[in-house]
């Protein structure tokens, strides 16, 4: 028999770490090759891991609600030597367990052989930097004394944290050499005092993972805003004359926001310079045009995409909003509903916002707020009328774009709002 392991898999872009929230096998379970073994959370979806082989599960290798880094081992699994992939029949040790897990960075670890060399998972350099915790000074739970991120939050919640400059209240071990260096510009985690009547609620895995990547954009990107307000009366009244035959014709709502995500696609068109991305020494414009489009829970914000945005109709694009909200509502949004987005539209105006400042989707360059549509007295031809106006808000980053391109695509999407009418507007 050999053992094989089943790692925790990327289930995004930019996604980094994943959280168990259900097992969904035990320890001398047979499953097969496909079965789903664990329900999975991020902050960008909720999946099931489906099993790499047949076989017996050996071992989970992390409880329910903990959260591993992409190519760390979740369990291992024992198959028949003939059924793998490998030509031997040999175990997987641990040390080949580590070696073999993406994203992990070499360090030296002192030890009885100094040769010998230590991984550390992305989460665990994470944590590690975002706390100045000297790593050398840590003695680590994990296999072959391996650092894990729960040993790391055991000691942030103690408040017992080896600093680079403090002797070692942890290990006996010497510092070492080309360890990770600690961000000192990092802001410790705050010892906030409580009072009788307060509550105390624990933070999810995806709303740590939220956090991270909100903090990842406002730290890397550097975000610019500028506004313009836009006369959709027109819109709104060509939407209002023709919801309810729309609703009872194909079964889902004609929404506001569907008319949004088509001009700013139209538009993007025109300024491909908006749907493009930093990539250091290079920009990347991208061909395809795909809108993320945020979708609110009770906790937690989803960015569903919209492909090919540009090649679709009112109707196509109403029917997928429609369709990516079930999803997200139902718990039933995949990876791939979460990939590939190059530009993202939210509809901050269906709570009632007027004006706000979005933060980037990263790694996206922009991001475009649709705030309330509100009946207001503005003045056309020296007459003051009631219109419906609506504000857009445009986060850019700066790195990308500039203020020139970004008026220019506003005042497209605002001209193309302006001028929907039954006779030059096609739903179909």
């Amino acid at each position: 028999m050999a053992m094989e392991l089943m790692k925790m898999p990327q289930l995004g872009e930019s996604v980094t770490e994943g959280t168990i929230s259900k097992w969904l096998v035990k320890p001398g379970d047979h499953v097969t090759k496909y079965d789903p073994l664990a329900e999975v959370m991020t902050d960008k979806v909720n999946a099931e891991v489906p099993s790499s082989f047949t076989g017996i599960i050996k071992e989970l290798k992390a409880d329910e609600n903990q959260t591993l880094a992409v190519g760390e081992v979740i369990c291992s699994i024992e198959v028949e030597a003939a059924k793998t992939d490998k030509g031997n029949a040999g175990q997987v040790s641990h040390s080949e367990e580590i070696v073999d897990a993406p994203a992990i960075r070499d360090v030296q670890q002192a030890s009885a052989e100094p040769s010998r060399k230590a991984r550390y998972s992305p989460a665990v350099l994470k944590l590690s930097q975002e706390h100045g915790i000297d790593l050398s000074k840590v003695k680590g739970t994990g296999n072959e004394g391996r650092i894990t991120r729960k040993d790391l939050l055991k000691l942030v919640e103690s408040g017992n944290l080896p600093k680079a400059d403090e002797p070692s209240a942890i290990s006996d071990s010497s510092p070492v050499e080309n360890a990770p260096q600690v961000n000192r510009q990092t802001s410790p985690v705050p010892n906030m005092p409580t009072a009788a009547g307060d509550k105390e609620i624990p933070v999810t895995g995806i709303r740590k993972a939220i956090a991270s990547n909100m903090l990842k954009s406002k730290h890397e990107i550097p975000h610019a805003w500028t506004m313009v307000e836009v006369d959709a009366s027109n819109m709104v009244k060509l939407r209002d004359n023709l919801k309810s035959e729309f609703k009872q014709k194909e079964g889902y709502n004609l929404t506001y926001f569907a008319f949004f995500v088509k001009a700013v696609a139209q538009a993007l068109t025109e300024f491909p310079e908006l749907n493009s991305m930093w990539a250091g020494e290079n920009i990347i414009q991208k061909k395809e045009i795909n809108i993320s489009i945020a979708v609110a829970t009770e906790d937690a914000l989803f960015v569903p995409v919209i492909r090919n945005a540009d090649e679709k109709s009112i109707k196509g694009i109403a029917r997928e909003i429609q369709e990516l909200a079930f999803k997200v509502k139902a718990g039933k949004l995949k990876a791939e509903d979460m990939q590939g987005g190059t530009f993202t539209v939210n509809n901050t105006g269906s709570f009632g916002s007027v004006q706000s400042m979005g933060i980037i989707n990263y790694p996206q360059a922009a991001i475009l707020q649709v705030e309330t549509i509100v009946k207001r007295p503005v003045v056309i031809n020296d007459m003051i009328a009631v219109r419906d106006m609506v504000n857009l808000c445009l986060s850019l980053d700066h790195r990308v774009l500039d203020g020139l391109v970004c008026g220019r695509f506003l005042a497209r999407v605002k001209e193309i709002i302006e001028k929907i009418s039954k006779d030059n507007t096609s739903i179909y």
